[in-house]
């Protein structure tokens, strides 16, 4: 199994990213049903037999890493310029989990699931209580 960490460009919180996600797969006219989201990227997973089905993305907002939803599918397709793209279907569910920083990068990376932040709320929940606000304050305090 493996996880793909990617930022969150133009979302300042994840309530926004909740609120957001909703419209986002119609810019692009895909449709793979009612009960997922989709997120459009440049390149295919090369690891996608681990990560379909299995892995999660976990999403950085503001320089945090906040949420993860399941990867359901990887899916190809080309965008309005004819170029090859992948589409990631997602459950709908956003699942918080303790943050973490992380510091920029482009386009997405992988996340071994021995690296990934456990859930807020999760037996190991390291946020003590499963409060994100405590979590994220201990994370930026380099506590967690």
């Amino acid at each position: 199994m493996m996880h793909i960490i990617k930022l969150c460009v133009g979302v300042a919180t994840l309530e926004e990213l909740e609120s957001y996600r909703e419209e986002r797969a119609h810019w692009w006219g895909a449709d793979y049903g009612d009960n997922v989201h989709v997120h459009r990227t440049r390149t295919m997973p090369k690891r996608r037999d681990e990560i379909e089905g299995q892995g999660s993305i976990y999403w950085v907002i503001s320089g945090v890493l906040r949420a993860r939803q399941r990867i359901v599918r990887l899916a190809p397709a080309t965008d309005a310029n004819g170029l090859s793209c992948c589409d990631i279907i997602m459950s709908p569910d956003l699942v918080r989990v303790v943050p973490r920083p992380k510091g920029p990068f482009q386009g997405w990376r992988y996340l071994d699931p021995k690296e990934a932040p456990p859930d807020l709320g999760s037996d190991a929940d390291a946020g003590g209580g499963g409060s994100a606000e405590l979590a994220e304050e201990l994370a930026r305090l380099g506590l967690l």
